[in-house]
Formats: structure tokens, sequence, C-alpha cells
């Protein structure tokens, strides 16, 4: 891989992981969809090589969004222990799955993820509350769900989770975003490590990216805090939409 590429893998990965900081989601989302249509890459090897750049995000991430909003690390322990346990076996099943199969489902996921998400925007909102609306250890169960997802696709749950802390245990869209990180760091690496083994990364391609979201993810945080929450949602909203697309015309 010669000097240039290098450098627009870097250049790649600093936009990834601004978006993955604003959003909470480590950069995944957007760079399974881009390595598809933008290199080529199949379904799973996309998905791998986005983990090599989205595992040191989402730990960068958690630790900016817990300088600014500490994080209870009971729920985060109970998300973190589900999570990984859910998507080791899921991320077994997915490198053994057909690469259009893959991509098919992948895409029906964006599309079901931004549909509750603007569905969501137009329910009426309960006020966010520093205290979980539901018992604790039912973040166990949100746990186990988000992190089969990310085994499965390699985005670590953090797109599920967050929408459902925020309406279902009230919590406020930073707060949501920062528990879905610490569920999304074990899941997000044991994924990783699955796809490795089993071939499905290209890692002269994903260890740039990853430098270049570990240059810019912290702007992503700032924003995110920067901005009212409703345009926050909006924004997410708009960018699974434009993920579900650019994977659909590949």
């Amino acid at each position: 891989m010669d000097l240039l590429v290098v450098v627009m893998n870097i250049v790649l990965g600093a936009l990834l992981g601004t978006l993955g900081g604003l959003f909470g989601i480590g950069g995944g989302l957007i760079a399974i969809p881009a390595l598809g249509v933008l290199f080529g890459l199949d379904q799973q090897l996309a998905q791998g090589t986005a983990l090599v750049m989205v595992v040191p995000n989402v730990l960068l991430a958690l630790w900016r969004y817990h300088q600014r909003n500490r994080i209870d690390p009971r729920h985060a322990l109970l998300l973190a222990v589900t999570s990984f346990a859910c998507a080791w076996l899921t991320s077994l099943f997915a490198v053994r799955v057909n690469a259009e199969s893959m991509r098919l489902a992948f895409i029906g996921f964006l599309l079901a993820l931004a549909a509750y998400n603007l569905a969501r925007m137009f329910m009426a909102k309960a006020r966010a509350s520093a205290e979980l609306r539901q018992p604790w250890p039912w973040l166990g169960v949100l746990g186990g769900v988000a992190g089969a997802a990310g085994g499965l696709f390699g985005v670590g749950g953090a797109v599920i989770a967050t929408p459902v802390l925020t309406s279902v245990f009230g919590t406020s869209q930073v707060v949501a975003q920062g528990l879905s990180l610490a569920l999304a760091a074990p899941s997000t690496a044991v994924t990783l490590a699955t796809y490795g083994l089993h071939g499905h990364v290209n890692w002269a391609m994903g260890v740039p990216l990853a430098l270049g979201g570990l240059l810019s993810i912290s702007w992503g945080v700032r924003l995110a805090h920067a901005l009212p929450e409703r345009v926050l949602r909006s924004m997410f909203c708009a960018f699974l939409l434009l993920c579900a697309v650019l994977l659909a015309v590949k």
C-alpha cells in the first residue's frame, strides 16, 4: 500500500471518527457501507475492517463521555458483560453467512433503526432523569440484544442501545450514548477477534482508518455535547438513512 493510499485512509478515518464521536457509535455504521462502495469489499470483510477502527474509537469516546458525564459503573458493567457474551456467539455465526445475504440483512437493519428513530421524534417524550425508569437488571436484557446485533453486523450495538436507553429507561441523549459505548467496547473487541481469526479483516486498510479516527473522535464528542438534543436525534436518523442508501446502491 503506497503512502497516498495510507494518507487517504487516515483522512477517511478522521471523518468517520468525528461521526462516531458525535453519535456515540464508534463510526462503524458509516465505515461499513463506505468500505463496500468505495473499495469493493464484501460485507463481512467491510465489517471486520471497520472494526479495526471502531474498537479504539469506542474506547476513546467512552473515556471522553465519562469525563463529561460520569457513567454509573454498575450499569456499564452489566451492559458490558451481557453484550460481550451475545456478541461472541452471533459473531461466530456471522462469519459463516453468505456475504450478499448479510448485506441485505444489514440494509434492513439500518432501515428499521431509521424508522424507529424517526417515529420517536414524533412521540411524546418524558423528561430525562438521573434515575432509570426501569429496574437496572433490565439493562442486562438490553445488553444481550444489542450485543447480539453488534456481533452479527459489526456495529457494536450502540445504535440499538442509545434510542432504547432514552425512550425506555429515560436517560438523556448524551448519557445514553455514554452507556452505549460501555456496552460496545467489549462486544466490538470480541467481534473483531472473531472476524480476524476467520480472515475477514484487511489490517493494512483498517490500521490507518483507526489512526484517523483516534485523531478526530474527541471533536465529535465535543460537538455532541454542544448540539440541542432534538438536532442530534434528527442528524442520527438522517445518518442511518444515508448508510442504508449507500449500501443499497453498491
